[in-house]
């Protein structure tokens, strides 16, 4: 499943990397939200939680929705701004429709659900339908999506005030901490794609992130596809990882934030090869042999019984798979188990869901 960003005809410089105050907020605001995606900040998690005033506390909990499993598009600026408070200012400017409807989409479930012509807004029919789906997904939901509808300047600034008072609980110590981190990698990547293309830009980005004739293609759960007229923005995270967040609805200009400094991640593909690799009795059983030492294949033919043919197609297999390598000796090929490969499985799988 891919998201795909039609950037044809589209020159270089419409393509910005940049540093965004409010997107890395609502990544923050996800890893207090989700702390079980992100092990490595669950330390974080936990004392920010505990310094939190419970008003404050008490109101992150009431819209976590709008960045929880999803973002809220105008949580992921297009066009970022120094500051978190010119950022929201910017978001202050969107007019109510739409962010109504960016709001309505998160807190109704996903970007699979649609808020077209007519307005809920402005049409008795289509309220209700929002409420509905709001009503399904939970108490909170269906609350804030009553709250929105009736009074949508009302939520806007509570919403603000909201995201004003994490800056000086939180974000503010955080941002200066990582704000050299964010700018030394916008460097890099402006730097290949100057010198190299958006290939090799994208490359460095993720390798769930490619480029396919004039098609910007990630690796997301959903199918979809928009096109860039206006221009892509890339926006570096610290907080983010593991995920890759990608704006697209209709009328936004595409955004794709990125973790930084992270491992580069292994692809569903090759964790779902791997996986069925495992998947047979034999090969798990040649795979603890080899977890003990070096083995030609009559030596793990002789060990368990099994012909040499078939043991050679089970290793074939496995080296598919990543999960061995071959070394020759003499007129002998010993295996032995990339243990790394192995062992991070688990959260590579974790890693690939997530993203």
């Amino acid at each position: 499943m891919t998201v795909r960003i039609d950037i044809g005809g589209l020159p270089a410089g419409r393509l910005r990397f940049a540093a965004s105050p409010l997107a890395e907020l609502t990544a923050m605001l996800h890893v207090l939200a989700e702390p079980g995606h992100h092990p490595q900040l669950a330390g974080w998690a936990g004392d920010v939680w505990a310094g939190l005033p419970p008003e404050l506390a008490e109101r992150l909990r009431e819209a976590e929705f709008l960045w929880r499993s999803s973002r809220a598009d105008f949580l992921v600026p297009a066009r970022p701004r120094p500051t978190l408070a010119e950022e929201l200012d910017d978001v202050d400017r969107i007019d109510d429709e739409t962010y109504v409807t960016a709001a309505l989409i998160t807190t109704c479930g996903s970007n699979r659900v649609h808020f077209g012509a007519p307005s809920p807004l402005a049409d008795a029919t289509a309220r209700e339908r929002a409420l509905d789906l709001a009503q399904a997904r939970g108490a909170l939901q269906e609350a804030f999506a009553e709250r929105l509808l009736a009074d949508p300047s009302a939520v806007r600034a509570r919403v603000r005030r909201t995201l004003e008072e994490c800056a000086e609980a939180f974000f503010d110590a955080a941002w200066t901490r990582i704000a050299g981190r964010l700018a030394s990698d916008i460097r890099l990547k402006n730097d290949l794609l100057k010198r190299r293309g958006i290939g090799a830009a994208l490359a460095s980005i993720s390798g769930a992130v490619v480029l396919d004739g004039t098609c910007i293609v990630v690796d997301k759960l959903q199918d979809n596809a928009t096109a860039a007229r206006d221009g892509v923005t890339f926006l570096p995270s610290v907080f983010g990882r593991p995920h890759l967040v990608a704006v697209h609805a209709p009328g936004w200009r595409p955004v794709l934030q990125y973790p930084i400094a992270a491992p580069e991640p292994v692809s569903l593909e090759t964790v779902t090869l791997r996986l069925e690799a495992l998947a047979h009795p034999v090969r798990l059983r040649l795979l603890r042999t080899l977890a003990r030492g070096p083995h030609t294949t009559g030596e793990l033919a002789h060990a368990w019984g099994l012909s040499a043919p078939e043991v050679s197609r089970h290793l074939a297999v496995l080296r598919r798979a990543g999960l061995l390598t071959g070394r020759r000796e003499g007129r002998y090929v010993r295996y032995t188990v990339n243990l790394p490969d192995l062992t991070a499985l688990g959260s590579d799988l974790v890693g690939a869901v997530l993203r």
